[in-house]
């Protein structure tokens, strides 16, 4: 078992790039973590990812695969996701009237007012982890460090 020493050394001789991965992993458990227990409104912090990256689609809704593309995760990850979701009436399935093999995920007026209501509660949460004056600087390190990522889209 590694003792906190052993995991401080590793570190150090990792490279830079690998640390920062390693860092990112760990602030991605964190702030979900935080958000779980504390966001409230019955939304867990993937929940309210999901939420705010329709709100801020077209139209409110997207295909589950461009979802998941912005979402980073697996098509059938986001539609695990999706299912109990959908069951409380936070989204909501639409056909596309031009093409019945293309669905989309819309927000459900229950969806629309959970997260306006979480919204304010996801902010102070951010705050609290992230340094004072420091985001806008941190977004613009990331948003022009990754390299092989797909734009961050409405999410950025």
């Amino acid at each position: 078992m590694l003792d906190i020493s052993s995991i401080v050394q590793l570190m150090k001789e990792m490279s830079a790039s690998l640390q920062l991965f390693v860092r990112l992993a760990r602030v991605n458990a964190i702030m979900a973590r935080r958000f779980d227990g504390r966001l409230g409104h019955g939304l867990g912090f993937n929940d309210f990812v999901i939420l705010l990256a329709l709100s801020q689609s077209a139209n409110g809704r997207m295909r589950r695969i461009d979802l998941a593309e912005c979402l980073g995760i697996t098509a059938s990850g986001v539609t695990r996701m999706l299912a109990p979701m959908e069951k409380i009436g936070l989204v909501k399935r639409e056909a596309n009237v031009h093409d019945a093999r293309v669905s989309y995920v819309a927000l459900a007026a229950g969806g629309k007012r959970l997260l306006a209501e979480s919204l304010e509660s996801a902010e102070v949460l951010s705050e609290e982890v992230v340094a004072p004056g420091k985001a806008q600087k941190l977004n613009e390190l990331l948003a022009g460090s990754l390299n092989g990522f797909p734009a961050f889209g409405a999410l950025v």
